[in-house]
């Protein structure tokens, strides 16, 4: 017997709902090709171009040295491209390629599919609640670092 029953552990909850999203999401990139932490490159890249590849990692919640792999892969399908920093040439800037934003728009639209989703479960209230409940749960876990 332990002290606190699985029922009782916010992370089982939070943890099965993570897993059931990203089930959900790789279902829905699968006709675009990528993967979640991929498309999460992606999408920042649209966002952020020529980014290096530490603030990628960061942004996406990943490791640099996944998000090295992460990266390697995309480039060699030709939807990233690299290139030396004008000033710091040992910093790589990251870019889409033309292919890499037709692939990102298209693993977009299954993406927000799934949010829309997500989102149409609650009310607008009830969004706001979530949002800000994990945002504390983020903030608790974060100080026990």
């Amino acid at each position: 017997m332990t002290s606190m029953s699985p029922e009782e552990r916010i992370g089982s909850h939070v943890k099965r709902a993570e897993q059931a999203l990203l089930a959900a999401k790789n279902a829905a990139l699968r006709p675009a090709g990528v993967t979640v932490p991929q498309y999460a490159a992606l999408l920042w890249l649209a966002e952020k171009p020529g980014i290096s590849a530490a603030a990628l990692a960061r942004l996406c919640g990943v490791t640099p040295p996944t998000m090295t792999t992460v990266l390697k892969n995309l480039q060699e399908r030709g939807l990233v491209e690299r290139s030396p920093h004008e000033w710091h040439r040992n910093v790589l800037e990251t870019r889409l390629s033309a292919e890499g934003r037709a692939v990102m728009e298209q693993a977009d639209a299954g993406a927000v599919r799934v949010e829309r989703a997500l989102a149409a479960a609650f009310t607008d209230e009830e969004r706001e609640l979530l949002v800000r409940l994990l945002g504390r749960c983020a903030e608790v876990l974060d100080a026990q670092r």
